[in-house]
């Protein structure tokens, strides 16, 4: 008498499901083909490779002659300890955590100035965060995204218009 092996099906794990449902074959640069750094700052140079970044004297022009939009994406708690960019220049606070969404004029949380062509000009504390960000902004089309190097910090050593926080005005 013959036995028939009865193929078994394949047991429920996690790697199982993802294996089934990727989409690295169609994807590239996804999955194991995305690239690896060796650290946060390989992360950070490769982003600053695609980025022009400007000084904040250089950003500081740019809005002050409405060629730019600049953003400052620190959290409260840092505005209101650190300063914050003169209110005049009408700076736009979109925290970190939610700037892909207000940016992107394809989603339906975006702000009005949304736009592909805007130029964004980031600002965090000491311009590495900003680095990120403006990557990710170009990414995702708005190709005129760029930061200031040296973020608030350099903005602040270079004298330009700004609202005091509790950490300068405690001097």
């Amino acid at each position: 008498m013959t036995t028939i092996a009865v193929p078994t099906a394949p047991a429920h794990t996690s790697y199982w499901e993802t294996e089934l449902f990727s989409t690295k074959a169609t994807r590239p640069g996804h999955g194991p083909d995305a690239p690896l750094f060796e650290g946060v700052g390989d992360m950070l140079d490769d982003s600053r490779s695609r980025l022009a970044r400007v000084s904040a004297r250089a950003a500081y022009q740019e809005v002050l002659f409405k060629r730019a939009v600049l953003v400052d994406i620190r959290p409260q708690a840092q505005r209101e300890q650190q300063g914050e960019v003169y209110q005049d220049l009408v700076p736009v606070i979109i925290e970190r955590n939610v700037l892909e969404w207000r940016l992107d004029p394809r989603h339906s949380s975006c702000l009005s100035i949304a736009d592909f062509e805007l130029r964004v000009i980031l600002i965090c504390q000491e311009g590495y965060t900003s680095s990120l960000a403006a990557d990710v902004l170009q990414r995702m089309g708005i190709h005129r995204a760029t930061d200031i190097i040296g973020g608030f910090a350099a903005w602040c050593s270079a004298g330009l218009p700004r609202r005091e926080g509790a950490v300068e005005s405690e001097r």
